[in-house]
């Protein structure tokens, strides 16, 4: 038995169960041991394209899916938009070579909570890992910057527009929830609500904003900290 495995054997709480989601396999074997060697994290599975990322979520029950953008048969963002489909999803955290606004703002909008690139996954990754699996978004400052210039820049170009709307304490933490990637469901669990109730909040927020995506959400949830700790 290595040393990892008795570590996480003997350790107070569960480690994080993490699925692998690309269609290279030495990446994937390096991925693997690079998180073994984490006392705190443990791979549970690992899927080859798009298509069977499903299946291996119900299978294994991860809490974090690692999951790459371009993969064959089925790519990774279609993949996310199913993933969050689910009773209870696991929180996704994209790791991928692509790095431009567009995958990003496109990532968040189908409901990943983390975005990494492959050239940083080393400590970057488990810092990722772990912030997502606490609850947080996890975006590398750059794609952060990105996203906040994009804003800025777009606001620069619109006419002059009314107050922006305020949001009452419960309209916050129903933004703050869902811009994490909380599903409806799991929001409701968080504040004791129905989900019926999550889902008016959720339409009313989009309609009160004039948001489309979720992505438009991280943006005005990140720039007035709402996803601080």
């Amino acid at each position: 038995m290595g040393a990892a495995t008795r570590d996480k054997r003997l350790g107070t709480a569960a480690p994080i169960r993490v699925l692998i989601a690309d269609d290279h396999a030495v990446l994937r074997a390096g991925l693997r041991m690079l998180l073994d060697a984490e006392p705190d994290i443990e791979v549970v599975g690992e899927a080859a394209d798009g298509s069977e990322v499903l299946p291996r979520i119900r299978e294994v029950a991860p809490d974090i899916v690692l999951l790459d953008i371009t993969m064959p048969r089925v790519g990774g963002l279609d993949a996310l938009r199913h993933i969050g489909e689910l009773p209870r999803p696991p929180r996704v955290l994209i790791l991928t070579m692509h790095d431009d606004e567009a995958h990003v703002r496109e990532a968040l909008a189908a409901g990943a909570s983390g975005y990494v690139l492959k050239q940083a996954a080393d400590t970057e990754l488990l810092s990722a890992i772990r912030a997502v699996h606490s609850g947080g978004t996890y975006l590398h400052p750059s794609h952060a910057r990105l996203l906040l210039d994009s804003m800025a820049e777009r606001g620069k170009s619109r006419q002059p527009e009314a107050a922006e709307p305020q949001l009452s304490p419960r309209e916050q933490e129903v933004l703050r929830l869902i811009a994490l990637g909380y599903t409806n469901q799991q929001a409701a669990d968080t504040l004791c609500l129905s989900v019926k109730t999550v889902e008016t909040y959720r339409a009313r927020l989009m309609v009160k904003l004039g948001f489309q995506t979720r992505a438009d959400i991280v943006r005005y949830a990140m720039e007035r900290g709402l996803l601080e700790p």
